[in-house]
């Protein structure tokens, strides 16, 4: 590893701008359970599997913690402007607060939709057209321009309208935590209920002794019946490191073209610093409360195409400052608000309807 980089701002933009320059930032930052090494911890459940668990050839298991759409499904909130009561957010004023309305006055942000601007509430919204627009502009001349004044962050964190044009961008900003060499718990407990409701006559004692232990009879779903839980997912513990890994790749961001090219790219990279180097709230679930280990710092390096890895000193307050001065010059989209449309949303489904229909006629 080579001496650490004098962050300037010329360095940073030689990032954005230099077709020679490195093709990757990164950084592992090493984590710990609140309860402290060897501390149980819970990862996500997924249908059908439990637990994404995989084995290496030498036997050691490695466990999904928090994936790479969870992750960014994390990150892309922060820019979200504070809600009423809630200190005023300074990462808000870097991308364009565009809220949907809803049912009786509710709202929701397009930085909580899950496909970002190609989610289902936008084709259903009135920016509907300008968001296709956007994404046929992007295809027909590769120009993200559009993109970036009305979703910046669907060019950090990467969009695939794949319900419509077709249009697929890449995550330039990447994350995931994986627990290492784990061995995977069980727990049991069970359920008792306040009264014996068959005593007070709700139900015989018949009715009772047939419910009692099965879960899913109708007395043990309403809570009036014994019910125990056996063999349920129990957490894990990691007898290896917790790691959280994160990149943001250089190369597909010097990618993006647009008016305004350089600007572009520097206001976006921009958003992907301040992404990247924003602490997360280390709370992912019900017994997964993370937070980094103080003894083993993370550093960010910046990797050549040789290969050779440089230390590089980024760190929030740097990645804001410059996302500012980027924002500034490129020109932060408009905020806005626009309204669902049921009719958009009844129209993209007879669209669906129609295409199954004409792909049927075709392979029949």
């Amino acid at each position: 590893m080579t001496d650490p980089i004098t962050l300037t701002v010329d360095a940073i933009h030689s990032w954005a701008d230099d077709p020679k320059g490195p093709v990757a930032l990164c950084c592992k930052q090493k984590l710990v359970p609140v309860e402290g090494e060897g501390g149980v911890i819970f990862p996500p459940t997924y249908a059908g599997i439990g637990y994404n668990i995989d084995e290496l050839a030498d036997g050691t298991k490695i466990a999904t913690i928090d994936s790479v759409g969870s992750q960014a499904n994390r990150m892309e909130p922060l820019f979200q402007a504070a809600r009423p009561g809630q200190p005023e957010n300074p990462l808000a004023k870097l991308v364009p607060q565009i809220d949907i309305t809803y049912g009786n006055e509710k709202t929701v942000s397009i930085l909580e939709a899950g496909h970002r601007l190609g989610d289902a509430v936008i084709r259903s919204s009135e920016l509907k057209d300008e968001a296709q627009k956007a994404f046929n502009l992007f295809l027909d001349a590769k120009d993200a321009s559009m993109l970036a004044k009305l979703a910046p962050t669907s060019l950090v964190f990467g969009v695939w309208d794949s319900r419509d044009t077709q249009a697929k961008l890449p995550r330039l900003v990447q994350s995931v935590i994986r627990a290492w060499d784990v061995q995977e718990l069980r727990r049991s407990a069970q359920y008792n209920p306040a009264l014996d409701y068959a005593s007070l006559e709700v139900f015989s004692e018949e009715d009772k002794q047939k419910a009692e232990g099965k879960a899913e009879s109708p007395l043990a779903q309403r809570g009036f019946v014994h019910v125990p839980s056996t063999g349920a997912h129990g957490g894990v513990v990691a007898r290896g490191p917790i790691e959280r890994t994160v990149t943001i790749n250089l190369v597909a961001l010097r990618r993006l073209h647009g008016e305004n090219a350089q600007n572009l790219k520097r206001y976006i990279l921009g958003i992907a610093l301040v992404a990247a180097a924003e602490p997360l709230d280390g709370f992912l679930r019900q017994g997964c409360l993370l937070v980094p280990d103080a003894e083993v710092p993370s550093e960010w390096v910046a990797v050549a195409r040789d290969g050779i890895r440089t230390p590089v000193g980024l760190s929030p307050a740097i990645a804001l400052d410059y996302a500012k001065a980027a924002a500034s010059r490129y020109g932060v989209g408009s905020d806005r608000r626009v309204a669902f449309k049921k009719e958009l949303a009844q129209a993209d489904l007879k669209e669906l309807e129609k295409k199954k229909g004409k792909k049927a006629k075709e392979t029949a």
